[in-house]
Order: structure tokens, then sequence, then C-alpha cells
């Protein structure tokens, strides 16, 4: 399945799950979540799935990573087509 980077924003907190709301450009679109995640796990990096602790406005499937790039967390979020 298609997978598309998504900017979100943060919008708070529904049913105890961190609420993104998409708020801008789509970005890169992967054949399958796996071609984005397969190089970083590779390479030893720290990719942790927290798509089960967020909720994604206006969409119906997504998935969501947490990585650690410098000292900062980094969230990239995906819209599954």
């Amino acid at each position: 399945m298609p997978a598309t980077i998504l900017t979100v924003t943060p919008s708070g907190h529904v049913a105890g799950k961190e609420l993104l709301v998409p708020s801008g450009p789509e970005g890169i679109c992967y054949d399958h979540v796996q071609d984005w995640l397969t190089p970083r796990l590779k390479a030893k990096k720290q990719v942790k799935d927290v798509s089960a602790q967020v909720l994604v406005k206006g969409i119906k499937q997504w998935a969501a990573y947490d990585e650690r790039v410098g000292g900062k967390t980094q969230r990239t979020v995906f819209k599954i087509t």
C-alpha cells in the first residue's frame, strides 16, 4: 500500500491519544512504509512505532514513527492509501 509523508501539527489529546492535524503539503510517497523503515533499521537507528498512541484528523489509515535525530525526537507520520 502506498504511504505518503504528512506534515502535521499537534492539537491536544482525545481519548488518551495525541491528536494530529495535517497542516502542510504532502511529502514523499513510498510504495510501502517498509521502504522508509528498512534503511533506518539497517543503519541501527532507534525507530519506535507510535501509531497506536496518535490520531490523525481526516485520515482513515496512518502510521507514525518516532526516531532520535541528534538530541531530539522526530515524528514521521504517513498516510496509507
